[in-house]
């Protein structure tokens, strides 16, 4: 046994099991240099650590929310570029590709511009994890870094850089984004049905071009349809024979037939996510921007104490079915799915597969062995710690695959025990109190230390920080 010099051995009793006991100690310690069943000494353990602590979480600055937020700052930049260009009188093309590339000045011109508006898009789907999403984005922005080099203008080199850092982040972190693209058969059809009458308009307005005025080729035809059917008709090309006026209200009538059914297919989930929100429950973009994060399954009444001492900036997510306490969860601002926390499919969508860990605390045992076992399929590797709330419970939620499990009523009856059958400590006035068995000290706490019974002998192992020999 090695002694710190000044400090003497001090010995409560220990509980008959041999379990850990915490002890309010002043100014005295005393460290037990034994070996445990790993070959590896205690003091050895405490002085020099195997564990490495990472100085700076990488993912942090380099996951799917990074990579989200560049090509989202990709999007404005172009899209203030591209008014800047637009705002040119005379927009000079001077860099190395300005007289290779054909419509060089056309496409810097306006190439800005319309590329923020799809990138608009495009970042809306990547903050879902769409699939389709990030190939867009994968094709759109490595686009933009041929501005400085088509302009030769110093305005252009910010836009190039940021995409030269975009670009690797999206290649990293590709299959973050997997999402596949959802669509419901009605947003199927209406968005199919938008593109055939565009290109039933398109190919008739061309093949009557010469029953209309100022319409002579491919691009005019398409022009015509889009502002036939936007309903704006400015008048430039005109039908001038019967047949061509009919085939104008066919386009206008199909048209915005097509486009009216479009938006409310669209639209129309939205406003249910918003009204999902409203009464507790997360949205489908909130629920895909999780990551690293704990996964609570079940509302209890351990649960509130867990909420109210857990880390502040631990991302989390609790999946219950009470719908009044997720109601309350959600105006504390903390994270609600309301769905049954036993469902693989409702795991799914917290991204329990990329969950830190999973905490199991509600009330019913059989829903928290079900939880567990849900957990666990759906993601192997993560670390889950279930709440028994009988001690019946404690070996079946081990069984079906919790790594730790914590047996309410033994834990009081413990911290019950270690409180008021201490003779010894009352005679040497050090009594533990209950924070110092919890492990919570007051304004005492920089002095307090912990104390663990050695099971062989029965001498106390502590040291003066207050961790385990």
């Amino acid at each position: 046994m090695v002694c710190v010099p000044g400090w003497a051995p001090i010995r409560p009793p220990a509980l008959r099991d041999g379990s850990t006991v915490l002890f309010r100690i002043r100014e005295r310690a005393v460290v037990v240099d034994s070996q445990d069943g790993s070959g590896e000494r205690p003091f050895e353990r405490m002085f020099y650590p195997v564990d490495r602590v990472p100085f700076v979480e990488w993912r942090e600055f380099s996951g799917a929310k990074p990579t989200v937020a560049l090509v989202a700052a990709v999007t404005v930049l172009a899209f203030v570029t591209g008014l800047s260009n637009l705002s040119q009188p005379q927009l000079v093309v001077d860099g190395p590709l300005g007289t290779v590339v054909p419509g060089a000045r056309v496409f810097v011109r306006f190439a800005g511009v319309l590329f923020a508006f799809p990138l608009a898009l495009v970042t809306f789907g990547l903050s879902r994890r769409r699939r389709v999403a990030w190939i867009a984005a994968f094709g759109l922005v490595p686009l933009l870094s041929v501005f400085p080099f088509l302009t030769g203008r110093p305005t252009e080199i910010p836009l190039f850089f940021l995409v030269v850092v975009t670009v690797p982040m999206l290649v990293t972190n590709r299959r973050e984004f997997d999402t596949a693209l959802a669509l419901s058969s009605l947003q199927i059809a209406s968005l199919t049905s938008i593109l055939g009458v565009v290109l039933y308009g398109t190919v008739g307005s061309y093949g009557l071009r010469e029953q209309f005025i100022e319409l002579d080729g491919w691009g005019d035809a398409f022009y015509y349809v889009i502002v036939t059917i936007a309903t704006v008709g400015y008048g430039d090309i005109t039908p001038r024979t019967t047949e061509a006026e009919l085939f104008s209200l066919s386009v206008i009538l199909l048209g915005t037939g097509a486009f009216t059914v479009a938006v409310g297919a669209l639209v129309g989930p939205a406003i249910e996510s918003r009204m999902a929100s409203a009464f507790g429950t997360m949205t489908a973009s909130e629920l895909a921007l999780l990551e690293d994060h704990v996964v609570v399954l079940g509302y209890g009444d351990v649960t509130e104490s867990f909420l109210d001492h857990i880390d502040a900036d631990t991302d989390l997510v609790v999946v219950t079915t009470d719908t009044d306490a997720a109601a309350r969860l959600s105006d504390a601002g903390i994270e609600v799915l309301t769905d049954d926390p036993t469902d693989e499919a409702a795991l799914a969508d917290v991204r329990l597969n990329a969950a830190r860990g999973v905490a199991v605390a509600s009330d019913d045992d059989a829903t928290n062995v079900l939880a567990v076992l849900a957990a666990r399929n759906v993601n192997p590797g993560v670390r889950i710690v279930a709440v028994a709330n009988g001690d019946t419970h404690v070996e079946k939620l081990d069984t079906v695959g919790a790594d730790e499990v914590i047996d309410l009523r033994s834990i009081g009856g413990r911290l019950l025990g270690a409180t008021v059958l201490d003779a010894d400590s009352d005679r040497d006035g050090a009594a533990p109190t209950l924070d110092s068995v919890l492990g919570s000290g007051g304004a005492d706490a920089d002095a307090d230390t912990a104390s663990t019974v050695d099971p062989e002998d029965g001498t106390p192992t502590v040291d003066p920080d207050g961790n385990e020999a």
